[in-house]
């Protein structure tokens, strides 16, 4: 899969789950956004293969990992709570 389908792919991806399953959760007021509100922070393709870390413009603290295997044509989605931030500073 070429990069811009992958991207394209990744930002729908993202967009479907917050959309549905972060407002199930929600206890606030509801989310809904776009794909042009969901941005890569990191992409890398080797051989057949792709992954990419996304974030969005919601202010929630959440990452998202996505896989594509070529060698299967399957997709794995991760989200992740980001937790803890310090800065460390070097001698």
């Amino acid at each position: 899969m070429d990069n811009d389908k992958f991207i394209n792919l990744c930002k729908e991806k993202v967009v479907d789950y917050i959309n549905t399953f972060m407002n199930l959760n929600s206890i606030n007021r509801p989310v809904h956004i776009s794909t042009s509100e969901v941005y890569v922070v990191w992409l890398n393709r080797t051989l057949q293969n792709n992954k990419a870390l996304l974030s969005t413009v919601v202010e929630d603290g959440m990452y998202y990992e996505i896989t594509y295997n070529g060698d299967k044509d399957e997709l794995y989605f991760d989200a992740y709570y980001h937790e803890y931030n310090t800065e460390i500073k070097h001698p």
